[in-house]
């Protein structure tokens, strides 16, 4: 099958935050690695010409005359006409993978034009079907790929670390996590250590004991927003007002580390909760749980273990992907 890949091809449009691999090495290797011939069209470069970059798209459409077209659909790029005349000639899909806090901003404004949509929120697919919009897939994120085994062997380097964007409160919550006298390691775009490689953001999970995951970029923890002039005015600005499970939760496991996480509605329809992954609620619970399991070795190391098996056969997205592609 032939497949127009359209996305960015760099994190968030900007060359400078590096390469997007979840689309270059998630979506399209995986496309690939099942076989399906893949043309991408990337469009950092034409966000500032809109009508240059759908005159393209659609001059593109018609030159490969693909089976597929599948979307990543960043912000307000193309223009739902040209998602209908695309969608009269070819099979359209967009994957949307934030409908927990965008489904009425802008789901909802483009749904209805692709032959079929994917959510990653289990909660918003009867909107879809009231936006009169049946062919709805119940997907997830994923993993980019499953390590050897041999990187579970890494020797402990650290005891807690964070990879991701940093953000007010995520800042706010490691200072916590400080003020008790843990050392963590912080990396990702805003954090002094800078954005990883997949293999080092690998060797970083491998070699941390403890890997946390914070799902919310915001929160209403009243301790966090009476801690800065500007906290509660970010709370109430953002529009990331809902948690989301995020590609971590899936990265973390199949790249071989342990993992401690913020709990988020329906995660536990993808890990076993306690088995694979250990979920906090709050700030004092977070703290509770990783005194108790930086002294745990054997019980960590086992969840560890079972998480990576799970995984690696499961949560990658070779695997969702494969069951994407069957059902449309």
């Amino acid at each position: 099958m032939k497949i127009l890949f359209v996305d960015i091809l760099y994190d968030y449009g900007d060359s400078n935050r590096g390469l997007n691999q979840i689309g270059q090495l998630g979506f399209k290797s995986s496309f690939e690695k099942l076989g399906h011939e893949v043309v991408p069209f990337y469009y950092d470069h034409l966000q500032v010409d809109l009508e240059n970059l759908n005159t393209n798209l659609l001059q593109q459409a018609d030159q490969e005359k693909p089976d597929l077209i599948f979307f990543m659909l960043f912000r307000d790029q193309f223009f739902p006409e040209t998602l209908e005349k695309l969608k009269k000639k070819f099979k359209t899909v967009n994957w949307f993978g934030d409908d927990t806090w965008r489904f009425d901003s802008f789901t909802k404004k483009y749904a209805p034009h692709f032959s079929w949509s994917i959510t990653t929120d289990k909660f918003s697919i009867p909107k879809y079907h009231g936006l009169g919009v049946k062919s709805v897939i119940y997907s997830q994120w994923a993993s980019i790929s499953a390590p050897a085994s041999e990187f579970l062997n890494l020797s402990y380097d650290r005891d807690i670390s964070f990879i991701g964007q940093n953000h007010p409160y995520r800042t706010w919550f490691i200072a916590q996590l400080k003020k008790k006298g843990w050392k963590v390691d912080c990396f990702g775009y805003g954090w002094e250590n800078g954005i990883l490689s997949l293999e080092d953001m690998q060797k970083v999970f491998c070699s941390s004991k403890i890997n946390l995951n914070l799902s919310n970029s915001t929160e209403w923890d009243l301790r966090y927003l009476i801690s800065h002039p500007k906290a509660l005015a970010y709370a109430l600005k953002s529009p990331k007002n809902m948690s989301q499970i995020k590609a971590r939760n899936f990265e973390i496991n199949c790249l071989g580390g342990f993992q401690l996480t913020d709990y988020v509605p329906s995660l536990e329809d993808y890990l076993q909760i306690g088995k694979e992954v250990i979920c906090f609620r709050n700030l004092n619970e977070a703290i509770q749980l990783i005194d108790y399991y930086l002294a745990q070795d054997k019980e960590r190391e086992a969840i560890r273990k079972f998480a990576w098996e799970n995984a690696k056969e499961n949560h990658t997205y070779l695997s969702r992907l494969k069951k994407v592609l069957e059902e449309i």
